[in-house]
């Protein structure tokens, strides 16, 4: 009785083990399953998070070079409104230094008039100060207009601002007067909307002045002028006519001319190699009023 009770015992001990082995054997083979399954899904998130971390590298990689490359720009366009500011205030002060002195010789203020004598007709004769008068007077005239002329451009009257030009380029002709002048016509046509006719006002002042105090910011406008219009081709010309002005060389057009012209040749690089490339939008404007 006792043996059957052991061969029981030990029997049904070893159905048991048998038992949890193969019970441990199905566990281990779920774990390995469900492991695999999970490194899967772990594999397939950390392929995701790379290419998405690759994505967002290259978009501020590209933020940041647009951020770089407008703060250039910022600075250039802050330096040469710094520079033109100097600049027509050194100017205003030399105009009132002439005008001054002009209207003290008017007024016979000057005890030192100029004394020389001229030859008609064989015989000698004193100089008249006729002419001298009449050219300070033309002369604080047109300055007169031209101060009004720009008064009324700032007040948005345009129309009215470029009649005012034009009067004062009539008079004088040729001058800083004149070329300023002309200079304010295109920005009043521009204003109107009447780009064609300021495009050849600028161009027919960089001709008149080729070396005047408004020529590189002339040639600086043309170029933008053909850029809003997508002529790359007009627009690159006037960059690089500017970098090969001799009185640019120091302005801030120069530099600016410098760093738009690399970007559009840059531009024009990706482009042949098949690069994406943004492609150029006119600007649209209203019909002129």
């Amino acid at each position: 009785m006792n043996m059957k009770r052991i061969l029981l015992i030990a029997g049904l001990t070893s159905l048991l083990f048998t038992g949890c082995s193969q019970l441990t054997v199905l566990r281990t083979q779920e774990m390995k399953a469900v492991g695999a399954e999970v490194q899967t899904s772990l594999d397939s998130v950390a392929i995701q998070l790379q290419a998405q971390n690759d994505s967002l590298r290259a978009e501020i990689k590209k933020i940041l070079e647009e951020s770089s490359l407008a703060q250039k720009r910022m600075q250039a366009e802050i330096t040469m409104l710094s520079r033109r500011v100097a600049d027509e205030s050194e100017r205003n002060d030399s105009r009132q230094e002439e005008i001054i002195y002009r209207l003290d010789m008017l007024l016979g203020k000057s005890d030192k008039i100029l004394a020389k004598k001229v030859v008609v007709s064989g015989a000698p004769a004193p100089v008249s100060m006729d002419s001298l008068e009449r050219e300070a007077e033309k002369l604080v005239e047109a300055e007169a207009m031209f101060n009004t002329a720009r008064s009324d451009y700032h007040r948005g009257e345009f129309k009215l601002a470029y009649n005012g030009f034009k009067q004062v380029y009539e008079q004088m002709k040729e001058g800083e007067l004149a070329e300023n002048s002309l200079y304010w016509m295109a920005l009043c046509l521009i204003d109107v909307n009447q780009v064609d006719k300021a495009k050849k006002v600028f161009a027919r002042m960089s001709e008149a002045f080729p070396d005047g105090q408004k020529t590189c910011p002339a040639l600086f406008k043309l170029s933008s002028l053909y850029g809003e219009e997508c002529d790359i081709d007009m627009q690159k010309q006037y960059l690089q006519k500017i970098l090969s002005t001799k009185s640019c060389e120091k302005s801030a057009e120069f530099e600016q001319a410098a760093e738009m012209l690399q970007e559009i040749l840059e531009k024009e690089d990706k482009k042949a190699s098949g690069a994406p490339v943004d492609a150029c939008v006119p600007v649209v404007r209203e019909p002129a009023k």
